[in-house]
């Protein structure tokens, strides 16, 4: 039989179905060889020649497929069909060739689906093809260039900027984005402008909304009503005059649907509609592709197979009727200037199956397959036909004229499937719908119509008081004396932060990154710290702004959009057989190499103040009397700059150190930050209790706080560690003193006496009773507990020490293939999936209630092909070659490396 080899043993399960007994489906489990993690692995003085290894879990995999290839002499490497996956293939028929597990008989060749269907594997085993090298070169012109980056522009980081992390050569430029956001928004001066629309009254007593348009016969711009004033005089001018319909006119429009979803598109929507992040949304997507639901989703195509197209509309016909089939296919063509990934779009292997109809129990597959089954439905939908009505008031004179817009669905066409999300709130009001107006019928002001809006404006702002005109005057908002015209505040407002969405379509539009590194760079800079989310929005750390000043000062070209792009367009060539790998690597590292050169003289001190002037408008603001923020308010003298702290980090101090020891977080004055670095060398006086100074420190392990200093009497004084989860900026005198007093007496037991304490220890807060321990559940419980919770904890301890046996979260039935109860469980770090004595960690971004009997056992072999161990036999399953049982040396984990930090 034929070994066929894919990357996951979910693939490989739902491939086995189509194949039958015939083939032998084995997974490797992802790429099985990686660059080896020293210096040496790419070496651009002889050809870029690169050193590569395979991975210690990977072993038993290779292993297994050698075994599966003693007694078949046909290989069919079936990876997925991108770049990524033409490296897998590449590797596995390199590394089985080493092992001689690949003969001169072996007759190896390659095979590429782009959906996981019977008839799509079944033609793709119809037409093998070799390894494509072309594609292979440009993924190793990929990594090496990444290898180079990360072991060679890292390391220069950690000497010149301690506390920085790494570098990337996407990563890098990811991060730039995000920072100029924020100073963009930090540097924006908003600027006053004024509304003004009112509710008129049509003589069929139907109201509408109308802004103001013309003022004094003149054409109102948008800042034209600057003040309060002016735009009290505007509601006077709207209030004291007659008004009737001066036009009416109606056109007729169409909306026509989206492409259907690309890699970037389905990234950036499920962001809108759900809040997915890009890791959360390919996991998932992931599994509907290995799953057979979907075609395969790292893209750049928007195009649909012909057949796939039919039978689009075919379902189209079914469900909503013929109207909603347009006479012809709609065609989309790539706009994308690459295309190395331009495979079909992202679209249902099934145009007829619903989300309901797949019943599956994994809410966010659930919710993601549903997006795409609309979207691609809708993208072969006709358009909507629509009314779009102007309406245009006046006084007679034409001194005041009102707009207002409405819009009317006449057909629903596509809408009544899908509509796309949008990443800022519209709030034109084209939606409304108007009522029946007719040329030249008055439109009288509409009493108290603007009333409940004024009183929700006004509400908690300034007192309200009378205007000229009895008009009714706050803070913010203006209304005639019958609360029928309307003047609103408003102010301009400063770009908005990314999101992950609008992150990955910048990058997009730039050409910086691919649909299979999207998710990866934009995890990556969070990961590293240099980006945190609040909410869905991306904010740039301290350090994170720390890295790129230096990179746009000392490295500017390869933080540079263009040159980025320019990049990925020559890597995009090798693919297509233009350029040579080794050329373009060539041409890079000579330039690249040079300005590394330049950096090696460099002293810290220069580095510094370089930064201290790139980020002086965020670190010392401008004042509101004019005095020099840099000026130390400690001493009167000294000049404030970043520093480093001898753990790394950096903070704000003095140039008088040490005969002025102030300093503050990194940051501007007053930041809030949880970042312990900004404590500074000597610490922090936090307050003095009993004639001892209270002080917030950080040291190798962290911060932690300490009572009085260090003496030739007491070398060591007492110090306690901030539990995990508290911030060393919210850390006061009141709470070092709680840390600094513990253990603490909760008081003695009610049946022997004994002293019942509460303290904080390595695995967490807990309660001693003699020899015996027992967790508490939370920090703050060890400062709150008393006697009856104390003993009610220590009596759920087991006998002999150990724990009293854990109550499932979830319970998910018998294993179907070996028996045994499978259930999701809660641990010390964080949920996993339990079957016998199997303990499988459950994915960060999977919730332990969408976990399904299939997903754990998934995690479960996984587990134990980790651990070496074999597979639980099926109860009626084919006999397939296995790896002999053996038993492996533990290896400690590997190093980080600056390789690991590149993206």
């Amino acid at each position: 039989m034929p070994v066929v080899v894919v990357e996951s043993p979910a693939k490989a399960k739902t491939i086995n179905k189509y194949l039958g007994d015939d083939y032998t489906v084995l997974a490797s489990y992802g790429h099985v060889r990686d660059l080896l993690p020293k210096e040496q692995a790419v070496d651009p003085e002889h050809g870029f020649d690169m050193v590569w290894e395979v991975g210690s879990d990977s072993k038993k995999h290779i292993k297994a497929i050698a075994d599966a290839l003693k007694d078949d002499d046909a290989l069919i490497l079936a990876t997925d069909p991108d770049r990524e996956g033409e490296a897998i293939s590449w590797h596995l028929q390199e590394t089985l060739t080493k092992r001689k597990a690949i003969k001169k008989s072996t007759q190896v060749s390659r095979v590429v689906f782009n959906a996981i269907t019977k008839s799509a594997v079944t033609e793709a085993m119809q037409a093998p093809r070799d390894v494509d090298m072309e594609l292979v070169d440009a993924y190793r012109a990929r990594r090496a260039l990444d290898f180079l980056v990360g072991f060679k522009l890292s390391p220069v980081l950690w000497r010149k900027l301690p506390g920085s992390k790494s570098a990337g050569r996407v990563q890098s430029v990811c991060l730039r984005l995000i920072v100029e956001r924020e100073m963009e928004i930090e540097a924006f001066k908003p600027q006053e402008y004024w509304s003004v629309r009112a509710v008129l009254e049509t003589p069929r007593g139907q109201t509408f909304e109308a802004r103001l348009t013309t003022l004094a016969g003149k054409k109102l711009e948008k800042f034209d009503l600057a003040t309060a004033e002016a735009a009290e005089l505007a509601v006077a001018a709207v209030a004291s005059r007659d008004l009737s319909v001066r036009t009416v006119e109606a056109k007729p429009g169409t909306r026509n649907p989206s492409a259907p979803f690309m890699t970037s598109t389905l990234q950036q929507e499920a962001s809108r509609k759900f809040g997915f992040g890009a890791r959360q949304t390919m996991s998932s997507a992931q599994r509907l592709y290995e799953a057979g639901y979907i075609t395969y989703m790292r893209t750049d195509g928007i195009d649909m197979a012909p057949e796939a197209v039919m039978a689009a509309r075919d379902a189209i016909k079914d469900r909503y009727g013929a109207d909603y089939v347009p006479s012809s296919p709609r065609m989309y063509k790539n706009k994308a200037k690459n295309a190395q990934e331009a495979h079909e779009c992202i679209r249902p292997t099934d145009m007829t199956r619903d989300a309901a109809s797949l019943k599956l129990t994994d809410s966010d597959q659930r919710r993601l397959y549903d997006l795409i089954w609309k979207r691609t439905l809708a993208s072969q939908m006709a358009a909507a036909r629509l009314e779009r009505t102007t309406v245009d008031v006046a006084s007679a004179d034409g001194q005041v004229v009102l707009r207002a817009t409405g819009q009317v669905v006449l057909f629903d066409g596509f809408l009544k499937v899908y509509e796309e999300g949008r990443d800022e709130p519209v709030t034109d009001g084209d939606d409304t719908r108007l009522p029946q107006i007719t040329q030249g019928e008055s439109a009288k002001l509409h009493s108290g119509g603007q009333r409940a809006a004024f009183a929700k404006l006004v509400d908690g702002s300034d007192t309200v008081v009378e205007g000229t005109d009895a008009a009714t005057r706050a803070a913010n908002a203006i209304t005639d004396a019958n609360g029928a015209v309307l003047g609103q505040q408003h102010f301009t407002q400063p770009p908005p932060r990314y999101t992950e969405a609008t992150l990955v379509k910048r990058m997009e539009e730039l050409g910086i990154g691919r649909p299979s590194t999207y998710a990866s760079i934009v995890t990556t800079i969070q990961d590293r710290g240099y980006v945190t989310k609040d909410g869905n929005r991306l904010i740039p750390e301290d350090k994170g702004r720390l890295v790129t000043a230096f990179l746009m000062n000392y490295f500017r070209k390869y933080v540079g959009f263009d040159f980025t792009a320019g990049l990925e367009e020559e890597l995009d060539d090798i693919t297509a057989g233009d350029r040579e790998w080794r050329d373009v690597l060539d041409r890079f590292w000579r330039d690249f190499k040079a300005h590394l050169d330049e950096t090696a003289e460099l002293r810290i001190t220069d580095v510094l103040e370089k930064i201290n002037e790139v980020l002086e408008p965020h670190l010392f603001p401008p004042k509101e009397d004019g005095s020099d923020p840099r000026l130390c308010p400690n001493c009167g003298a000294g000049r404030l700059s970043m520093r480093t702290a001898r753990s790394g980090g950096a903070f704000i101090g003095c140039s008088n150190y040490p005969e002025c020891r102030y300093t503050r977080a990194f940051g501007p004055p007053g930041a809030e930050t949880g970042d312990a670095s900004g404590i500074g060398p000597d610490g922090k006086l936090l307050g003095h209790d009993q004639e001892d100074a209270i002080s917030l420190r950080t040291g190798r392990f962290g911060p932690y706080v300490q009572r009085g200093e260090a003496t030739e009497e007491v070398k060591k004084p007492p110090r306690a560690s901030l539990p995990k989860g508290w911030a060393a900026d919210s850390v006061d005198l009141e709470k070092a003193l709680m840390l600094l007093n513990l253990p603490r007496d909760v008081g003695p037991h009610p049946e022997d006496g004994e002293m019942i304490t509460a303290a904080i220890g390595r695995y967490g807060p807990y309660v001693k009773h003699g020899s015996k321990y027992a967790n508490l559940p939370d920090v703050e419980e060890v400062f709150t507990v008393g006697m009856n919770r104390a003993v009610e904890v220590l009596a759920a301890k087991a006998s002999r020490g150990k724990p009293a046996a854990a109550k499932p979260l979830h319970e998910l039935g018998e294993h179907p293939e070996a028996g045994g109860p499978v259930a999701v469980m809660s641990g010390r770090y964080g949920p996993y999936v339990k079957w016998n004595k199997v303990n499988a960690t459950i994915p960060k971004d999977v919730e332990p209630a969408q976990v399904t009997m299939e997903m754990a056992m998934e995690l479960i072999a996984e587990r134990e092909a980790k651990a070496g161990k074999k597979k639980p036999a099926r109860k009626t399953a084919a006999k397939k070659p296995t790896a002999k049982k053996t038993t492996a040396k533990r290896k400690a984990p590997a190093k980080k490396t600056a390789s690991d930090d590149a993206a």
